[in-house]
């Protein structure tokens, strides 16, 4: 889930940041958080990549929420949205936007939950996680975040959709096997997996992905990854 607070006061946007990673941490969920200090910058992020839930403050310097909400809906009318505000005097605005749910300032752990549970009801079903032990922590990874793996000296750099990369000290038929019932990932050379949902072209030596990086396809793997890439598109273009 990909979640954003945008709100100019920086202890509020502090304060209820922290709050929805506890709660969201308690029922084990991968969520990528993101805050915005305006709605330009807010606007600018939702445009390249959509947002599944934003915490938007009304009374904010410059762009006022409900102008950045009325915005946002121009090209995401599927996000949920929440405002965050001192007063529910915007309450028509807020039905005219689709905005879910309001969060009173100041905020109160229950409230932040008893909205979260709402909220939560209204996303569609989140894929499954898989579950990787990095030193002694555990992290919960959705597999769509994946962009590509590879093994390297005893580990398995993956690459992330938001353009980090994480280490795992494991082999690579254990993450393979992790994996085993997501058809969209192609093992396309030795200690190599690419997910083909980021993938925008196959040249014969490489899968170019959506950000431009480019995955190398071993020479034994050219003609069963070229075929592979191909019925992944014909799957997806039948279920759209």
């Amino acid at each position: 889930m990909r979640l954003a607070v945008v709100d100019d006061n920086p202890r509020d946007r502090e304060e209820l940041l922290r709050w929805l990673k506890t709660a969201l941490n308690q029922r084990r969920k991968p969520v990528e958080y993101l805050a915005f200090a305006d709605g330009t910058s807010f606007l600018d992020a939702a445009a390249r990549e959509p947002f599944d839930l934003v915490f938007l403050d009304i009374y904010m310097e410059g762009i006022d929420g409900v102008t950045v909400a009325r915005t946002l809906r121009g090209f995401d009318p599927d996000c949920v949205l929440v405002f965050t505000t001192t007063s529910t005097d915007h309450a028509l605005d807020g039905y005219r936007v689709r905005a879910l749910q309001y969060l009173v300032k100041p905020y109160q752990i229950a409230e932040v939950e008893e909205v979260l549970e709402e909220v939560l009801s209204h996303l569609p079903p989140e894929e499954a996680v898989i579950r990787l032990h990095i030193g002694r922590q555990e992290r919960l990874l959705a597999p769509g975040e994946i962009l590509w793996a590879d093994h390297f000296r005893h580990q398995i750099h993956i690459h992330l959709r938001d353009g980090t990369e994480t280490a795992v000290r494991m082999t690579f038929g254990e993450f393979t096997e992790l994996l085993k019932e997501e058809r969209r990932f192609l093992v396309c050379g030795r200690g190599v997996l690419v997910n083909l949902e980021h993938v925008r072209d196959f040249d014969g030596a490489a899968f170019l992905l959506n950000d431009g990086t480019q995955v190398p396809v071993s020479r034994s793997s050219t003609e069963s990854a070229r075929a592979a890439f191909g019925e992944f598109l014909f799957r997806r273009g039948a279920t759209r």
